[in-house]
């Protein structure tokens, strides 16, 4: 399997509000990066995209290293959320329904395809990269583009 290097980051201004992701991919060599704007969402919604966005574009099934500051994130998968999530109809540990199925569901659904790490990193630090993405996800909502 392939190796692939993954950071993103999403933004918002306002939350709800017009939102952006980032992401900066690496393999090899090679770097790509990718920004997307969507003119109401939230926060937490534009950190997942950035993952699915980075994952939807790997053309062949990968070993994944994705770098994300969103605890929201990372933390349903180190410590096993979605599977109690999933278990319980999407409904979470208060029996409300999980919120933003949707993503959660298309990031699952890419995980059946690529090996997934996620690895927490600190935002707005001094990880270059990690800057990079909420360059490119900030920059998405003030162009209002991707």
């Amino acid at each position: 399997m392939k190796e692939v290097i993954i950071y993103t980051d999403g933004a918002c201004s306002g939350n709800p509000g017009p939102g952006g992701w980032g992401t900066v991919l690496f393999y090899g060599d090679h770097k790509k990066e990718m920004s997307g704007f969507v003119p109401e969402t939230t926060n937490n919604r534009m950190e997942m995209q950035a993952a699915i966005e980075a994952l939807k574009v790997l053309k062949e099934p990968c070993k994944v290293k994705l770098h994300s500051d969103s605890a929201y994130l990372v933390n349903c998968f180190k410590q096993g959320w979605h599977k109690n999530w999933v278990k319980n109809g999407w409904k979470n540990s208060k029996k409300q329904p999980v919120e933003n199925q949707d993503l959660w569901k298309e990031i699952l659904s890419l995980m059946e395809i690529h090996e997934v790490e996620f690895i927490k990193v600190k935002g707005h630090s001094d990880n270059e990269w990690n800057n990079r993405c909420d360059e490119l996800a900030t920059g998405a909502v003030a162009n209002k583009q991707g």
